[in-house]
């Protein structure tokens, strides 16, 4: 009986690990195709060149490896690679930083962290525009670090997001005396948020940067310091949240981070009110023009 169902997952094993390399193959010689011997700093060939892009043996010199291994490489066998082989290979081939990490996946290695193309850099002005249309409902976006680097007005209103305090999500979660008066749930969010900064700080076990937000929040809360020696885990997701808003009263919130595949260095937190709860009449209210001015709703407040 053991034996049917292994034989099975050996040839599906086998059958990925062949689509797999055939994909490499055809990677590679599509990359090689687009690259020309000008972009490479090579002569053109003139009209021995039958294609305009680089030679198998031209890529192999370029990278620094043997011809007969990158051909290897090329064709789709199965041989040995090295993350610093790969490297040289896809800067010969000019790959993009998803394309390096695909090349990385079709050669049976983990993938390297996906930097943000020059191109990807200016979409700060969409993802703004994307959080306001988010009003009447808090959103804001934080990099790698929790630094805030955008909010709407909804978070001002609702969150108690302004300048003028220490704009990174984790030190003012334990430090913004405005943010912990209106967090009715803070004692429970506190330890899942410190798990998911611990599980962010994990994904880059090398970045100064987190050490030093860690160090701050250290020297801002002893309660951090606390939660932070247990070592939990947990993932970026969904936090349920109630606060207490000196206006509208009690508000329900699920707060959802949310990652950009172009721009890894970002999350998008996006708060929405909780199912069978007013919350959502609240905050509509603090974005009209009466809640703006700060005048009294005009249904009761619970």
């Amino acid at each position: 009986m053991s034996e049917t169902i292994e034989k099975p997952v050996q040839g599906g094993a086998a059958e990925l690990k062949a689509h797999r390399l055939r994909e490499l193959r055809e990677f590679l010689m599509t990359r090689r195709a687009r690259v020309t011997p000008a972009e490479a700093g090579l002569p053109d060939g003139g009209a021995r060149r039958r294609t305009p892009g680089l030679r198998r043996e031209e890529v192999a010199v370029l990278a620094g490896v043997g011809a007969s291994w990158y051909q290897w490489l090329e064709q789709g066998r199965d041989i040995s690679v090295s993350p610093q082989v790969l490297d040289a290979v896809a800067r010969v081939l000019r790959m993009s930083s998803a394309e390096r990490r695909h090349l990385y996946v079709l050669a049976g290695l983990n993938p390297p962290a996906l930097e943000v193309a020059a191109a990807d850099r200016n979409m700060c002005d969409g993802l703004r525009r994307l959080i306001d249309t988010w009003m009447p409902y808090p959103a804001h976006i934080m990099d790698a670090y929790w630094n805030c680097v955008m909010y709407n007005d909804a978070a001002a209103a609702v969150l108690g997001m302004r300048p003028g305090i220490r704009q990174n999500c984790l030190i003012a979660f334990f430090s913004d005396d405005v943010y912990r008066s209106r967090s009715k749930s803070w004692e429970v969010n506190a330890e899942q948020v410190v798990a998911q900064f611990r599980a962010a700080c994990s994904e880059c076990p090398d970045d100064d940067g987190f050490a030093r937000i860690v160090e701050e929040a250290k020297a801002a809360s002893a309660e951090f310091v606390e939660l932070w020696e247990r070592r939990d885990i947990a993932p970026g997701g969904q936090l349920a949240k109630e606060l207490q808003h000196p206006l509208v009263g009690t508000l329900f919130f699920e707060s959802t981070q949310l990652r950009v595949p172009a721009r890894p260095d970002l999350s998008i937190v996006l708060h929405t009110p909780q199912p069978h709860t007013d919350t959502a009449r609240k905050v509509e209210w603090l974005a009209s023009p009466v809640g703006r001015r700060g005048e009294p709703p005009r249904f009761p407040v619970r």
